[in-house]
């Protein structure tokens, strides 16, 4: 018997690294990651609270937000979108029909000897929730799997982005500073 000469695909890699370089490619063209949410570069390399909050679910649909997952870890997977790589978010559960995502810086709160203390993730998610209240927008929570996906999202209007400190509360015994008018001290 006469045996040919093996003849490779390229001279450089052998036949199984050609074989994983065509995979690789394959996934990345059909391979579909159904929980990755869009993010802006700032986010990142940010080491921001990750607040995952969600509404009209079965088990709740009277429209209050629950504290669904909060975390400062992060996957971040980049993807092509518009000829541009683009970082996408990977959270394992996330459907944007009942859940909402927000970025949060670490917060404080003053403890009873008046030091500034961390606050935790779902201390911070239930504030979030309640400066979200009344903006949830009702949906019926039984939906089917087939339905598109709405174009508003659950929570309606803006929450306001600028603020003057990451402080909660202040302290109970803390002296406050009154403001006076000249008239008054000219008396």
């Amino acid at each position: 018997m006469i045996e040919l000469p093996r003849r490779r695909l390229c001279p450089w890699f052998s036949a199984t690294h050609v074989a994983r370089i065509v995979e690789g490619i394959m996934m990345a063209f059909f391979q579909k990651v159904p929980n990755l949410i869009p993010i802006d570069l700032d986010n990142v390399a940010s080491n921001d609270w990750i607040i995952l909050l969600e509404a009209n679910t079965i088990v709740d649909s009277s429209g209050e937000l629950r504290v669904a997952r909060t975390t400062q870890e992060r996957k971040i997977v980049w993807r092509f979108r518009s000829f541009r790589r683009r970082p996408f978010l990977v959270i394992d559960g996330y459907d944007p029909r009942i859940h909402t995502l927000y970025f949060c810086p670490q917060l404080y709160k003053h403890d009873e000897h008046g030091r500034l203390v961390p606050l935790e993730g779902e201390e911070i998610g239930r504030l979030l929730a309640k400066a979200l209240e009344g903006k949830v927008k009702l949906r019926l929570p039984w939906y089917e799997p087939s339905h598109k996906l709405p174009a508003d999202p659950i929570i309606a209007g803006d929450l306001n982005k600028e603020f003057d400190t990451l402080v909660i509360d202040e302290a109970p015994d803390r002296p406050r500073l009154v403001a006076s008018t000249g008239s008054e001290g000219a008396a």
